[in-house]
């Protein structure tokens, strides 16, 4: 394996001269650099990552915990920040499976010293939590309604459901339920929020019975759907937290029977890929996907850059707009009003 002593002995120049034009981190003559680089190229010399950054005090990597890689969400979150940090010459250091604080402050802990910066998406990350996260290391939560030092992007959950379900009532739909997402998530408890909302501006009582738990899966959105199948009355509509459940849905009202819209209204929330091609094409709460993985690596990139000018904290959010498609049966062109927002990237 070629060294940085190898390439400095056929150059004929000191190691750190070698370091100064391979890290672009010192004043060279560029006769010396030309030299160096040539060699370097010949002898296929690759710079050790972690040598480079203990002398750049850069890794040129940039962490991201998510709490699961599984489905069309996650993937198109990860491929936003994947083309943007590439853009900018960094790589993703990636780590799923951390929905509570004991796995993600273990995750952290892991990545200190390997990367420049984190985006965490964790319902499990608290205050506590935060407090041990180096202060040094810029940290964005996404989608987290944890309040605190770091900086934050979030989407307009609350007006987006708000929005959906309004449009199901003016349709005629006076018995909407919802199939809810998982326990302490923030973003489908602020989806889970704008629901009862707009049945509270339609003069509607929420009803327990109309609410089910899913847990943002496509098992968990049938088996809720089968329930509320069930009830007599049953219920006219169904807002899914997200398309997965919303699709879920889909297949227990099909097997059951029923025709979809004409015997229940369907919608979710996300609008992934797959949302246009399932059939009935589904309704839904559009979130630009790939853009919040994106947007939330542009941040990070900026606070990475802004670390040391004491800058005060980025708070983003991601807008939505209704898709409406046929499970509901009906069009519109309704958008969400925006959420009040501190920091407009």
């Amino acid at each position: 394996m070629v060294t940085i002593k190898d390439v400095a002995r056929e150059a004929k120049v000191s190691v750190a001269t070698v370091s100064r034009v391979l890290n672009g981190s010192g004043v060279v003559r560029e006769e010396t650099g030309r030299r160096i680089r040539e060699v370097a190229n010949r002898l296929r010399f690759i710079p050790h990552g972690g040598a480079r950054s203990l002398s750049t005090s850069k890794t040129d990597t940039l962490g991201v915990l998510l709490p699961d890689l599984y489905g069309d969400f996650f993937s198109e979150v990860i491929r936003g920040m994947d083309e943007t940090a590439q853009g900018n010459g960094f790589q993703l250091l990636l780590s799923s499976s951390h929905a509570h604080k004991h796995g993600i402050e273990a995750a952290m802990r892991a990545m200190r010293g390997r990367v420049d910066g984190v985006v965490a998406m964790s319902p499990g990350l608290d205050s506590e939590s935060l407090s041990n996260i180096p202060a040094s290391l810029p940290l964005l939560l996404l989608c987290s309604g944890t309040s605190g030092p770091a900086h934050s992007l979030n989407i307009e959950n609350c007006s987006g459901a708000r929005a959906m379900v309004r449009h199901l009532i003016a349709s005629g739909h006076s018995s909407v339920a919802i199939i809810k997402g998982a326990v302490g998530n923030y973003d489908a408890a602020e989806r889970l929020r704008g629901y009862r909302l707009a049945l509270k501006d339609a003069g509607i009582q929420p009803r327990a019975a109309l609410e089910r738990d899913g847990h943002f899966t496509e098992t968990g959105g049938y088996a809720a759907a089968l329930e509320l199948l069930g009830q007599t009355p049953r219920p006219t509509a169904i807002f899914a937290a997200n398309d997965s459940m919303a699709i879920g849905a889909l297949s227990a009202i099909r097997e059951s029977g029923l025709d979809v819209p004409g015997d229940i209204a369907v919608a979710g929330f996300d609008d992934i890929p797959l949302a246009r091609y399932v059939d009935p094409p589904l309704s839904t709460v559009r979130v630009p996907i790939c853009e919040l993985g994106a947007r939330a690596i542009t941040m990070l990139l900026s606070s990475i850059a802004d670390r040391n000018n004491g800058h005060s904290r980025m708070r983003g959010r991601v807008s939505t707009e209704l898709k409406i498609r046929d499970s509901c049966g009906t069009v519109s062109s309704e958008r969400p009003p925006p959420e009040p927002s501190t920091f407009d990237l």
